[in-house]
């Protein structure tokens, strides 16, 4: 009975420091009134939860089932989930007006109702519900509140629930190496450097079993830029670590666990995971590509978490599981998950995608939720990433670049060549940036990798979107100023933008004119570039204006993808899928030859001579 009065006393100086601030959408917990927050133990009240032991057998996500009761109950009960078990009691600082709820001190994962699937709850005061949990390196407590949100009242607190080795290796997250012939593979566990040495464990079909060391990483509150990361939404991250598996032959299946040798000597294994080595750049084979942005995460169990607005999260997933097989690569160009530094959403996440990012490649890319910080170094001084200051992103996932920071990278696969901008930083002329943009667009063989791909999370092209329209303008400010001219003189085929929750595909353009009047079939030279916002992968949607423009051929108020399929090094095609069906919606195929793409367009020739 002590302990519960410690844990609801703590509860209580969580709630006295909620405080409501501005909302994405309309969470709940914006409506709390805080100030009138009571402590209401009540010994006739109680939750139990079961079982209390998780992942028996490895299972790395679990099902809880919730039994509560409550001698006055009422239809604006709500269960609370927390970990870990024990939380802070710690204030509050509200410094960041961006945060969105709930502001709590230990931030709870999530909440549901307590009459979410108990209709009769009121009646009876009694309740049941199954929330799913993963395996986060902690333990877990669930509180139910009575009061509704108005006016909310600690009633009651579970016993505390577990996984049996909250340590254990996690959702492994493969990405391509700076080596075509290279993956490389991330992980999270609990297991830090004194502790086990980490490894990945590896063959090709099963044969010559090699096994190769990892590097370790982890960050601390102090890396984190400001609120909530740096306060209420800490939490510590475990270890993450990165193993390089190098050498490998084009096309070649492999499988592979992660693993852990502890100082005893004895092994701490991970499931086996299978993926397929990259082809050789300019290899002629069947080669598939999907591109999304702003996808974020949901919850399987219905539950609310912070920033109850990516509806569409868990449909993009479970499509993109349903294909896997006809997927190569995946890239993920930026707003990963939300978390807007309520870290706990990273392991979410990572876990939501676990199936995709164990088996093909998981390319992100730097976007305003996870980047921009005012004095940070961002190119948009705004609060987006909840005080993240891309840290967790660039430790959470790697990526081929030569400096992390920075984000920005080449990515070469097969016939394409991918060039990685990062919007977060300044990109235009005479930056840093500018410099590796140019160099990557204009490095590639064209003859070897024909389609060449700008990827950035802010659109620099062409979009309708309302709030863009609302600057007068059609996308960020000094995008097309800066870029197009590289866009054009080196002949980008596709330049594919997130940030933008819709689906919307232009014309060739350049320089607000559209160079080829074909909408579905392109033959020849395109004489401009493609520009495509493929935002939707789960985020609320963003509205198009009214107006009808002439360059604008496609648009999808919807979630969904894109996916490139490349045929040989003459045939590309591209499609648009829903992700509430995985239906083709939009496409368009491109065939041409490579004097095709030598051949002059406007400002897209290099100088001639009369010379003989």
């Amino acid at each position: 009975m002590r302990r519960l009065e410690f844990l609801c006393l703590g509860i209580l100086w969580i709630l006295a420091a909620l405080q409501q601030v501005k909302s994405h959408g309309s969470h709940p917990f914006s409506k709390i009134a805080i100030h009138k927050s009571t402590f209401a133990l009540n010994e006739n009240a109680g939750v139990k939860a079961s079982p209390s032991v998780l992942g028996l057998k490895g299972e790395n996500t679990e099902w809880v089932t919730l039994k509560y009761s409550s001698p006055n109950p009422s239809s604006d009960d709500w269960i609370g989930v927390f970990s870990p078990a024990n939380f802070s009691s710690s204030s509050c600082p509200m410094d960041n007006p961006r945060v969105y709820p709930p502001l709590l001190c230990s931030a709870p994962i999530k909440f549901l109702y307590a009459n979410y699937t108990n209709p009769k709850y009121k009646t009876t005061g009694r309740g049941l519900l199954k929330l799913q949990l993963i395996n986060q390196r902690s333990d877990f407590s669930f509180a139910l509140f009575s009061g509704g949100l108005a006016k909310p009242k600690v009633v009651a607190i579970s016993n505390r629930v577990t996984f049996a080795n909250p340590d254990a290796p996690l959702y492994p997250r493969l990405a391509q190496g700076k080596d075509w012939n290279e993956m490389t593979v991330t992980w999270t566990s609990g297991y830090g450097i004194d502790e086990a040495e980490p490894l990945v464990e590896w063959s090709q079909n099963g044969k010559d079993l090699m096994r190769s060391p990892a590097g370790t990483l982890t960050f601390d509150r102090n890396s984190m830029c400001g609120a909530p990361a740096r306060t209420v939404g800490w939490r510590d991250p475990g270890f993450i670590h990165t193993s390089f598996l190098k050498e490998l032959w084009p096309n070649n299946e492999y499988t592979y666990k992660l693993g852990h040798r502890l100082t005893n000597g004895s092994y701490i294994w991970s499931s086996t995971y299978k993926f397929r080595a990259p082809p050789y750049p300019g290899q002629n084979s069947l080669q598939r590509v999907v591109i999304f942005g702003d996808m974020g995460k949901d919850e399987a169990d219905g539950s609310n978490e912070f920033n109850d607005f990516q509806h569409g999260s868990l449909n993009t997933t479970r499509t993109l599981i349903q294909d896997l097989k006809n997927i190569d690569i995946v890239f993920h160009i930026g707003d990963i998950c939300y978390a807007n530094g309520y870290l706990s959403q990273w392991d979410q996440f990572t876990a939501q995608i676990g199936p995709i990012a164990s088996t093909v490649p998981y390319m992100i890319a730097s976007g305003n939720h996870e980047r921009d910080w005012p004095g940070s170094g961002s190119f948009y001084d705004t609060m987006d990433s909840g005080g993240e200051c891309g840290v967790v992103a660039q430790n959470m996932f790697y990526v081929p670049a030569e400096n992390r920071e920075k984000f920005w990278y080449v990515s070469d696969y097969g016939m394409f060549r991918f060039c990685v901008a990062n919007t977060e930083l300044d990109w235009r002329e005479g930056t840093e940036q500018y410099k590796f943009i140019e160099h990557c667009l204009a490095s590639v063989d064209r003859q070897k990798q024909p389609w060449l791909i700008f990827l950035a999370h802010r659109v620099l092209g062409y979009s309708s979107c309302t709030f863009y329209a609302e600057q007068g303008s059609s996308s960020e400010p000094m995008g097309r100023e800066s870029l197009q001219s590289l866009w054009q003189k080196y002949k980008v085929d596709l330049a594919i933008y997130g940030h933008v929750h819709s689906y919307e595909r232009t014309c060739p353009i350049y320089q607000n004119i559209c160079t080829n009047d074909e909408k579905h079939y392109y033959k020849g030279a395109l004489n401009g570039t493609i520009h495509v916002v493929a935002g939707g992968g789960g985020a609320s949607l963003s509205p198009f204006i009214t107006l009808q423009t002439k360059w604008s051929i496609y648009r999808d108020y919807d979630y969904g993808f894109v996916k490139l399929t490349a045929f040989d090094h003459s045939n590309l095609l591209f499609e648009y899928k829903k992700s509430s069906d995985g239906r083709v919606y939009d496409s368009f195929r491109l065939s041409r030859d490579y004097r095709d793409i030598l051949a002059c367009a406007v400002d897209s020739c290099p100088s001639t001579t009369l010379a003989s």
